[in-house]
């Protein structure tokens, strides 16, 4: 345990979350850290599930439970909200999609107190409750499928990274960087701490902090969860472009090729048709060559009943990102030059 006991706040935002919230918001209470030097804000954006009435009954057995209103509904909102009622030297935040280890807030201390970095996060197990929500968990957590994120693909390896799920933070770290960029609908913690990163900050990833990530429960799900992380990485990207990076440009350039390809085929003038058609079978059985190689390789070491949703989860990942970046593109196009917005600033 750590020297000392620093007060610590747990902020969730959360919406609609009435199958999940018992799980996570119990997890937080299971904490081994001292229940005295601990409280838990709960920012509900106006949920309509029942979710509210579940944590009211949980926080009348617990006082270290508030529930707090978030009327904007979106996350960024409902963390300012509860960050300026935070009591906490550190800051802890936690989805209601998913469950943290009892040692979480333990962790995450001891490495803010004795290896001086600003943020700390651990690596996110992604799991899912039938077989294809397990596929999809096991398509985000492969490097096919995410490409180079650490915090999904590193499991056994303490790094410096750009960014991290679930972090911790000092409360002096939140009073210097300001608070979350309200404009973000999604992919807020990548703009938070691209911004602190910019400040001189460091994030760690540590292998001894662990949680679970439930999977989203259907593939159209899936995809407007993707499609608006590639629309809103876009925002992160003109807010911050020291922090391009190649792997971000592999699926909208994907989908430009497999699109514009398949129009050329079928718009192509006379005597182009072949060519054209050539080129689109080119790349769209380039893809399914390796979508499908990976998607063994990974059946193989989990299980091959998964196979069979595999190829789809990685596409849904692929093309759905891709595209949300290219309308991102289109609709943010008068964008580049403006400089971040935060709606509120730290006190």
């Amino acid at each position: 345990m750590p020297v000392r006991y620093p007060f610590v706040t747990v902020i969730m935002p959360i919406r609609n979350e009435q199958n999940f919230i018992a799980q996570s918001l119990g997890a937080v209470l299971a904490q081994d850290y001292p229940a005295d030097r601990m409280e838990v804000l709960v920012a509900d954006g106006m949920s309509d599930d029942g979710t509210q009435a579940e944590v009211q009954r949980m926080a009348a057995d617990d006082p270290r439970v508030r529930l707090l209103d978030n009327p904007g509904r979106i996350v960024p909102v409902g963390l300012n909200i509860a960050l300026t009622q935070a009591h906490g030297e550190i800051v802890v935040r936690v989805d209601g999609h998913c469950v943290i280890a009892p040692d979480y807030v333990r962790r995450c201390v001891e490495h803010l107190e004795s290896d001086g970095v600003d943020g700390v996060g651990g690596a996110m197990e992604t799991i899912g409750a039938d077989i294809p929500s397990q596929a999809v968990a096991l398509a985000m957590s492969s490097l096919f499928g995410v490409g180079g994120s650490a915090f999904r693909t590193v499991k056994n390896r303490r790094m410096l990274v750009e960014t991290v799920p679930f972090p911790a933070y000092r409360m002096e770290t939140i009073h210097r960087n300001g608070l979350f960029d309200e404009e973000m609908v999604r992919n807020q913690d990548d703009e938070y701490n691209y911004r602190l990163l910019k400040n001189g900050g460091r994030i760690l990833l540590s292998p001894d902090i662990r949680s679970r990530y439930y999977s989203r429960s259907t593939l159209g799900k899936l995809w407007r969860q993707y499609f608006q992380y590639g629309y809103w990485k876009v925002r992160v990207l003109q807010k911050h472009p020291r922090q391009l990076r190649f792997r971000q440009f592999v699926p909208p350039v994907f989908v430009i090729g497999l699109v514009g390809s398949a129009l050329l085929a079928l718009l192509a003038p006379a005597g182009n048709e072949l060519l054209s058609k050539w080129l689109f079978l080119g790349i769209s059985g380039a893809y399914l060559a390796v979508n499908l190689a990976a998607s063994i390789q990974v059946a193989a070491h989990n299980g091959w009943r998964y196979l069979l949703y595999l190829p789809l989860a990685f596409a849904i990942l692929h093309v759905a990102y891709g595209s949300g970046f290219l309308v991102g593109l289109v609709k943010f196009a008068g964008h580049w030059s403006r400089s971040p917005v935060v709606s509120r600033q730290g006190s």
